[in-house]
């Protein structure tokens, strides 16, 4: 059976440089305490990776990255509910004993070890964003299609007809934003930004598609147990974790070239 992995950023959100989690050297292992909150997967990994202050210097200089075996004494777990059916908890570290050798990487570089693992998932949640999209998509072109309205269907409607169109732009440009990022990565290239952007446009977009969806159907997408309403409480989440839009936007402005336009005399 494979083992369920997740990384946790103990008490630090978006803010990995915030990490609060201490891990103390004694002999040949390391003793966490800490908590965190909001883990998603965190009540049925099987392994955490763990970030953790281990002081080699200030800041996001001072951490460094553990594999800690979730079944460990002192690692416990609180189930916590969402609007989306999704494996949430709260973890606590209570004088967890890990051994030296399950540092990751090397002491101090637990930093950049979040922020790739952080990088790659972000795509991932662009993939999700648009998988719920494309399905609701579906559903409110089957609905315009076969519902029956004014002697002719739903779909004959202009406005609906520019409303479906949108949403596969929308779909298109996800998709495409995505699969570059995925390009990048395969190919050994930088790829932060490009995650960024997809899963921001994917996430920002899957939502309002979602919505226009529902918006087709009436009343018949609020219906309490349907597939939009499920839909709707499945994407919210994706625009708040591994970065929330307004973070990602700040790491996009982030990576603009200044320089290349700043002695651009054709701008003027």
């Amino acid at each position: 059976m494979g083992c369920r992995i997740r990384i946790v950023r103990v008490q630090a959100g978006s803010d990995v440089a915030a990490v609060t989690l201490s891990a103390k050297r004694q002999g040949d292992s390391y003793v966490l305490n800490g908590q965190k909150a909001w883990i998603a997967q965190g009540d049925i990994a099987d392994c955490l990776i763990v970030i953790a202050r281990t002081g080699e210097g200030p800041g996001a200089l001072g951490l460094s990255a553990f594999i800690v075996d979730a079944f460990l004494p002192g690692v416990s777990h609180t189930t916590l509910g969402a609007i989306a059916p999704r494996s949430w908890a709260h973890l606590r570290f209570d004088n967890v004993r890990v051994p030296m050798e399950n540092i990751l990487g090397k002491s101090g570089q637990g930093f950049i070890i979040a922020l790739d693992i952080l990088d790659r998932f972000r795509m991932t949640v662009g993939g999700a964003a648009i998988g719920f999209s494309r399905r609701a998509v579906d559903i409110a072109l089957r609905h315009a299609l076969q519902r029956k309205i004014y002697q002719g269907r739903l779909l004959d409607l202009q406005m609906v007809k520019a409303a479906l169109a949108k949403m596969e732009i929308a779909l298109s440009a996800s998709s495409l934003l995505t699969a570059q990022a995925a390009w990048h990565l395969d190919h050994g290239r930088t790829f932060a930004k490009y995650s960024a952007v997809a899963k921001y446009f994917a996430t920002e977009q899957a939502g309002k598609i979602v919505d226009d969806a529902i918006q087709i159907l009436g009343a018949a997408g609020v219906v309490a147990g349907s597939q939009l309403e499920r839909l709707y409480r499945q994407i919210r989440p994706l625009r708040i974790y591994e970065g929330s839009s307004e973070t990602l936007l700040m790491n996009i402005a982030s990576t603009l070239d200044a320089h290349r336009v700043q002695h651009r005399e054709d701008l003027q």
